[in-house]
């Protein structure tokens, strides 16, 4: 039978991947991922907390983080798509040193 611990263990282990990845990862779509990553990380831990307690209310609580973390990857892909655009690459590096030159967006 698997326990609460495991899946603690596993959305622990999934948030830490994701918030390490979103420290070296230069590519910002990689980097979006990785902030997905982290965040399904947590809602699986909210989700494993709220069955273990029987309460609805936490799995409610991860379907409002859903919906909005959709929300934020639309937003995020959007400003890739202007990022490229203008600058031809979504390098991360890159677009930190064409905004220190006086470049916009």
């Amino acid at each position: 039978m698997i326990t609460i611990t495991y899946y603690l263990i596993l959305g622990t282990l999934l948030f830490f991947i994701g918030i390490l990845g979103t420290l070296t990862q230069k590519n910002f779509i990689k980097f979006l991922m990785c902030v997905e990553i982290a965040i399904n990380g947590v809602n699986l831990n909210l989700t494993a907390i709220a069955s273990f307690m029987a309460d609805a209310s936490g799995q409610t609580f991860v379907m409002f983080i859903i919906a909005i973390s959709a929300a934020e990857i639309a937003v995020g892909l959007a400003l890739a798509i202007i990022i490229y655009r203008k600058f031809g690459n979504i390098d991360i590096s890159n677009l930190m040193e064409n905004l220190k030159n006086g470049d916009k967006i």
